[in-house]
């Protein structure tokens, strides 16, 4: 990374400030965690496209390293539909959703790819139903509104991680971080020796964040999470560099990033050079008084590591860690 050359800045571990927004959201948002079954050898996972449309070709490399894992699929009925820049109607991209819920067969949920479609579905879905047979749900990009919709209406650890279309052979430091998430009881350590820390400090907070466009998209929707307390999270592709700039500044406006304990940023391929995101990423965390890594390996990219959206972690630049504190899963 070439974000070395920025100018280092050092802070303290950092508590969550107090912000009039999150006050008013508070009640609204105050549900208990609720961790999913871990995922077993011989568990059945459900493959849904909430999305943009998939064709058979696009997710056989990914079922078979699922198959060849030891994991039986199920694929929702509508999982090939087409409707345009949609994997079908609404209607039967949700049914297919609520039917991976409630089949007692089906552990986890993998998306099958993003695109566009799944903010369509947020005021459709029966959240009572999931805060019922809560299930591991995988996906990022657009599916960054079903994970941060689902997690804070009910509680529910979401998986910001590779989808099917993602994992291929080739891709299997992916597929085995993801793994590790979904079928362990125990605090994993994720290494930042690749990343930049263009500010230095410790900080810990529930792990919070995604696509950095659809997070953009959700603010000021009943879908939107509170942020503060959190280690933020943001990745995207293929944006400009002044709609980089303008999106994060729109964050930063409306008050909904006050509070958070730290940022982490992505690699945000196609997105300009390296060094024009990390200084408006070093701008945006000098603003608000928080540690910041950048580069780390997640979303759109060459390599996507799983993160658990709603556990504590502990991020940590002396030790250049980012160790998830609690198991994610039951």
């Amino acid at each position: 990374m070439r974000c070395v050359a920025l100018r280092a800045e050092s802070v303290e571990t950092f508590e969550p400030k107090h912000c009039p927004y999150f006050v008013l959201m508070k009640g609204t948002w105050n549900v208990p965690l609720i961790k999913p079954p871990r995922l077993k050898t011989g568990d059945t996972i459900g493959i849904v496209s909430p999305a943009g449309p998939v064709r058979e070709t696009d997710l056989e490399p990914g079922l078979s390293v699922l198959e060849s894992s030891g994991y039986r699929i199920r694929l929702g009925d509508h999982v090939y539909d087409t409707k345009g820049y949609l994997a079908g109607e609404d209607s039967a991209r949700l049914s297919d959703l609520h039917a991976m819920i409630t089949d007692p067969e089906i552990t986890a949920v993998f998306c099958a790819r993003g695109g566009y479609g799944s903010i369509r579905l947020l005021d459709m879905i029966n959240y009572d139903l999931i805060r019922e047979h809560p299930k591991i749900l995988v996906g990022y990009s657009d599916i960054t509104a079903l994970l941060t919709a689902i997690h804070g209406k009910t509680g529910l650890v979401t998986f910001h991680g590779p989808m099917v279309r993602d994992l291929e052979p080739g891709r299997k430091r992916d597929w085995d971080s993801l793994r590790r998430l979904l079928g362990s009881d125990g605090s994993p350590e994720l290494k930042l020796d690749a990343c930049g820390v263009p500010v230095s400090g410790s900080a810990k907070g529930h792990l919070i964040g995604g696509n950095l466009s659809m997070i953009c998209h959700l603010l000021g929707t009943p879908f939107m999470p509170p942020l503060n307390g959190g280690v933020l999270f943001l990745e995207d592709k293929g944006e400009a560099l002044y709609r980089v700039d303008r999106m994060l500044m729109h964050l930063f406006l409306s008050g909904c990033l006050k509070g958070i304990t730290a940022l982490i940023s992505g690699r945000f391929e196609g997105c300009g050079e390296p060094d024009g995101i990390n200084r408006l990423f070093l701008s945006l965390a000098s603003r608000l008084g928080v540690p910041l890594v950048t580069g780390f390996p997640l979303g759109h990219g060459r390599e996507n590591l799983a993160l658990p959206m709603g556990t504590t972690a502990e991020l940590d630049t002396k030790r250049m860690t980012l160790t998830i504190t609690e198991a994610c899963v039951a």
